[in-house]
């Protein structure tokens, strides 16, 4: 009788190893899910990054503008051209310093209009397609102001 009780309390021979199959299986719909997530993450850095650089050229060029309307009289007797010294110069290397080696600042005047262009490299912000051949991309950023007559 006791040999009886024990037997009913035995696994089926048919059940055995399903356990360990399910948890394989569910290892790998895991290990999926997180090579998605860290993908994701990788993406939400590039683009972070790229935010904070078109935010950098924002702030410069309100500067270079503030400054313009500062010594407006100086601004229009070209102080502030491209090649230019003082504030200028001041501001090319704030450009550089800021947005890496190779950005550039440029200023047109119009009258009493200013267009400011700033132009970096975005490529480690740059979210790539999978045929996408192209090392650098250049970002710009083009700010238009009225300087006070």
């Amino acid at each position: 009788m006791l040999a009886m009780n024990l037997s009913c309390f035995a696994a089926p021979q048919q059940n055995r190893g399903a356990t360990m199959i399910e948890v394989l299986v569910a290892i790998v719909v895991l290990s999926i899910g997180l090579l998605g997530l860290a993908g994701l993450q990788m993406t939400s850095l590039q683009s972070n990054h790229s935010a904070y650089l078109r935010s950098q050229a924002t702030l410069l060029a309100y500067d270079l503008s503030d400054r313009m309307r500062a010594r407006a009289v100086a601004t229009r007797s070209g102080a502030y051209a491209d090649d230019a010294a003082g504030d200028r110069a001041d501001w090319n290397a704030r450009v550089t310093t800021l947005l890496g080696p190779g950005a550039t600042g440029n200023l047109a005047l119009n009258g009493t209009v200013a267009t400011i262009t700033i132009q970096w490299n975005d490529n480690r912000g740059r979210i790539k397609s999978a045929n996408d051949a192209t090392n650098v991309s250049n970002a710009t950023f083009v700010y238009r102001t009225q300087i006070a007559p």
